[in-house]
């Protein structure tokens, strides 16, 4: 179930919950892909297109290898998302905040 950029567009709002989701250090790429339909590989890759240049190395340093990003490696036993605007994981489009 993962969206192609041709199918499914993302919108503006979607692509900021996305960078969003992916600079938190207890988002799992697995939480975008429930949620947004997005895997990892899609969600470097919109990092990558999205991000400045120096932002985008800032951000892959910081993710490469870290545990907490992917649930099979994190050692999380209570499975709760930290984010206060990210509500429990629901195949919601986007969380409930207001603009």
């Amino acid at each position: 179930m993962t969206k192609s950029p041709l199918e499914n567009p993302l919108t503006p709002a979607e692509i900021d919950r996305i960078i969003e989701m992916a600079w938190e250090d207890r988002t799992p790429f697995d939480a975008i892909l429930v949620q947004f339909g997005l895997p990892e590989q899609g969600v470097i890759e919109l990092m990558r297109r999205e991000l400045k240049a120096s932002s985008w190395r800032r951000w892959r340093a910081r993710v490469q290898g870290r545990a907490t990003k992917h649930l099979a490696k994190a050692n999380v036993t209570d499975a709760r998302f930290k984010c206060d605007r990210q509500r429990s994981i629901s195949l919601n489009k986007i969380s409930k905040r207001k603009n």
